[in-house]
């Protein structure tokens, strides 16, 4: 074998080394396992060492500018082995790891306490997520605890209710109990009372700025000393209304030394003015509204809930949680604190998200551009990507830092198996080829690794030698002048002339063997007649137009479908105006 096919032949070990390293990689490929893997294979290459390195490098560059679809694409047709390798691969899920001490309960009992002022969005997943997960791990509870006590500041609205609801079921989190704190204002009346009574608390009437200045000198403020019986009569005050906002505040006794000023005599109750900010769900009727760590500390035992899981951020309200459980005299619950979770690209201020919607900003609660839920469900994100990927994350206390790719990464083993294929051509551009002797007929299957799901076909005609079709401009940089192109499942062309909207070809031949014998990259492509205009809404919230193969219009909405060198989409209309939206590449 002469020199020539020698390096061809290893050029081409290199390439399937690479691609297959880029398929295990989310379509990135590393030069030295791949060029280890290749020593590996040819250890005689070592005395070539400085040579077959540089021919790694440039063949990994080259699969690398490849999208994973035409990474996938062209090992179905070279190597298919490799993919029947990866899908023999036993892949292990993770599992969450133990709760603590659950010996110790009759029954488990987890909750998620959402805060019904904005949709949920992906930085709620981790809690109602896990929760959910340790609750059926035990054949436990799961409750759904709507927190809606600050009508000032976290103002909650009666659709939000709905909406959260809609979004768990749509999680696959179905909640075996609800409670509403707006409901429950008098269960927290009586908590407080019996506080009061026993010397446990005490209505603070000091300014804020006095307290804060007594609370960091580790001192009593004045209302501290007071009676029982006077801190009751105040608290009826406060009750009837006779206070104005900020003139009173009800406070827990705690450690004044406690190294923590937040934890020092924090407080438990204060009065919002309810002609100023009225509750959506129970109007006026209250004047003095429970604080977070308290109401929640509350529920959390008269829910039994066993195994509290949420942020570390709340650490400091389960060490006041825990003054307020001792003098109330029950048990403190399980705590299990997991760390920040940040997605790059995404927004988790549900001000912000709230703020752009009002203003505008953006077209609804399902505008791609956000990381609600909704959104995701647009885009034809899975629940069960969200679900895996947050059990695999678990409740570590470690701040974690996520991509969309990451998100990504776990849809696509989910929807790749399902979704049907098409050809949608990206802002079209005519491709005239001379020399076709005859009409074609290509019949593609909906899914390659799946025949019996039927097949499209596209047609080409051929008018006195010439057939017209659409390709995408998408793919202008490939049609330079004499460029051997192959269409794929039709035939390889050779470029003449390429202009702004218009290609000329001519024929070169049928079989797809040279096609590879002379590195042609494959591009898909329409029949010149036909095709259904298309939106794609993508994630930034721009629209790309285009045509899609006319056997799109069997697709159904909420579909999610592959556009073959494109990406996966979610179908949203299918009406007189086709639009999808770009899940992901």
């Amino acid at each position: 074998m002469d020199r020539s096919n020698t390096d061809k032949d290893l050029r081409e070990t290199a390439q399937k080394i690479a691609l297959a390293n880029a398929i295990a990689h989310e379509g990135r490929a590393q030069t030295n396992p791949v060029l280890g893997k290749l020593l590996g294979e040819r250890p005689e290459l070592k005395k070539r060492i400085a040579e077959i390195a540089r021919l790694v490098s440039q063949v990994v560059k080259e699969i690398n500018s490849l999208s994973l679809d035409e990474q996938i694409e062209t090992v179905k047709r070279s190597w298919p082995e490799i993919l029947v390798r990866e899908k023999e691969r036993v892949e292990v899920k993770k599992v969450l790891p133990p709760l603590p001490k659950v010996e110790e309960y009759a029954q488990i009992v987890t909750r998620f306490a959402p805060n019904p002022d904005c949709v949920l969005h992906l930085g709620s997943a981790r809690a109602v997520i896990i929760s959910h997960e340790y609750a059926r791990m035990y054949n436990g509870l799961f409750v759904l605890r709507f927190e809606d006590t600050d009508p000032r500041l976290k103002k909650s609205s009666l659709k939000f209710f709905d909406l959260i609801k809609t979004d768990l079921e749509w999680l696959g989190c179905k909640w075996d109990a609800e409670y509403i704190q707006s409901e429950r204002m008098e269960i927290y009346y009586d908590h407080a009372e019996r506080l009061l009574s026993e010397g446990h608390a005490y209505v603070c009437t000091c300014r804020r700025e006095d307290f804060r200045e007594k609370a960091m000198q580790k001192e009593p403020c004045a209302c501290r000393s007071l009676r029982p019986k006077d801190n009751l009569a105040r608290w009826e005050a406060t009750l009837r209304g006779e206070y104005a906002e900020g003139e009173a505040v009800m406070r827990i006794k705690t450690d004044l030394n406690h190294p923590n000023p937040a934890v020092r005599d924090w407080p438990a109750f204060r009065i919002i003015d309810p002609k100023r900010y009225p509750h959506p769900r129970v109007g006026s009727k209250y004047y003095v509204w429970p604080l977070f760590a308290f109401a929640n500390g509350v529920d959390d035992h008269l829910n039994g809930v066993t195994h509290i899981i949420r942020g570390k951020e709340h650490l400091t309200n389960q060490v006041r949680q825990e003054y307020l459980y001792g003098y109330l005299g029950w048990e403190y619950p399980e705590a299990i604190h997991y760390g920040r979770l940040k997605i790059v690209g995404a927004s988790l201020s549900k001000s912000k998200i709230l703020r752009g919607v009002q203003e505008g900003t953006y077209q609804g609660w399902d505008d791609p551009r956000l990381a609600t839920f909704m959104a995701l469900r647009r885009r034809g994100i899975r629940p069960e990507a969200i679900r895996q990927l947050m059990v695999d994350i678990g409740p570590r206390p470690v701040d974690i830092t996520l991509s969309w790719d990451n998100l990504y990464a776990y849809n696509r083993k989910l929807i790749d198996p399902i979704a049907d294929r098409f050809f949608f051509v990206q802002e079209p551009m005519k491709l005239t080829v001379r020399g076709v002797r005859k009409d074609y007929r290509a019949r593609i299957s909906l899914h390659p690794d799946h025949p019996e799901r039927g097949t499209r076909i596209l047609e080409v005609g051929s008018r006195k030698g010439e057939a017209n079709l659409t390709v995408s401009s998408r793919d202008a940089a490939l049609f330079s002048k004499g460029a051997l192109i192959r269409l794929m499942e039709l035939f390889n062309i050779q470029i003449e002339a390429s202009e702004k909207t218009r290609i000329s070809a001519t024929f070169h031949s049928e079989p797809y063997e040279e096609a590879r014998r002379m590195n042609a990259p494959l591009i898909h492509w329409l029949p010149g007649e036909g095709g259904l205009h298309c939106e794609v809404v993508m994630p930034d919230g721009s629209v790309v137009d285009g045509l899609v193969e006319e056997a799109f219009r069997r697709a159904s909405v909420d579909q999610v479908v592959q556009f073959e060198r494109f990406g996966f989409v979610r179908v949203d209309r299918v009406a007189r105006k086709t639009v999808v939206f770009l899940a992901h590449r």
